[in-house]
């Protein structure tokens, strides 16, 4: 099973369309950039050259089963090679809109083998420190494509959209943070910016890990990189979560 290994952290955001796992990246982007956390920041699938063959499908027809499985692998292998592992091999947090778990999700909703697809993804890439699924309705994640102005593409269609978000749930994964995508924007950024901080960040920071009870003898003096990571981060957070649904 890959795994990276140093201070880098890995993180995707999954769901269905529609969740807002796009605005929730970028607001996790912002806050790190605040917080001077070095970031490097993608989405999948990618506008590479496979990237692209699987978004124009989108729009003029989804490719047979195993041809859009082999683009998706493709694109991903790229991406890995291109600027996954290169941004955090420099420690930079990598924040994914969609990964491997997308792949998992859409095509055991056509009829793969959810735990085949599962193996193959674990054995061939990275496996994500975190993984914040942002689940919602799919009925209303519909309302909220067709509030921006967006025609549902292929992916789109409620019947799938229920598939997906049942082989979401089902995933057994430690490290799957299933978060309430119908709340408030400010209340979901709150919520993930909060166990990004305890959990991922704290997992790769904190120099406790490695022996050091610094931070815990002196908190207001520590050089533990976790605890001065968290209190900027902390401080980019409002008191109050209030706004549109994401």
């Amino acid at each position: 099973m890959p795994r990276h290994r140093g201070k880098g952290v890995l993180v995707a955001f999954e769901g269905i369309d529609g969740a807002g796992k796009t605005t929730q990246a970028n607001l996790l982007v912002s806050a790190l950039l605040q917080a001077d956390e070095p970031v490097t920041a993608s989405k999948e699938p990618t506008t590479g050259d496979w990237g692209l063959r699987i978004r124009r499908s989108a729009a003029a027809g989804r490719l047979r089963p195993m041809e859009e499985l082999k683009y998706f692998l493709r694109d991903r292998e790229q991406h890995t090679q291109n600027l996954i592992r290169p941004a955090l091999s420099k420690g930079n947090t990598v924040i994914l809109d969609r990964y491997y778990y997308s792949t998992i999700a859409y095509q055991g909703a056509r009829g793969f083998s959810v735990n085949d697809l599962k193996e193959m993804m674990e054995e061939r890439f990275l496996v994500p420190d975190a993984v914040f699924l942002l689940d919602i309705d799919p009925a209303i994640s519909l309302q909220r494509i067709a509030k921006r102005g967006d025609v549902p593409n292929e992916f789109e269609r409620l019947q799938n959209l229920e598939k997906t978000r049942r082989v979401f749930l089902s995933l057994k994964d430690k490290r799957i943070i299933l978060i309430n995508a119908a709340m408030p924007i400010d209340c979901v950024h709150k919520e993930v910016l909060q166990k990004f901080i305890d959990g991922p960040l704290k997992h790769r920071r904190c120099a406790k890990s490695n022996g050091c009870e610094d931070h815990k003898r002196h908190p207001m003096a520590s050089t533990c990189p976790w605890v001065r990571s968290a209190a900027k981060l902390r401080e980019t957070l409002s008191s109050d979560c209030i706004g549109a649904e994401g």
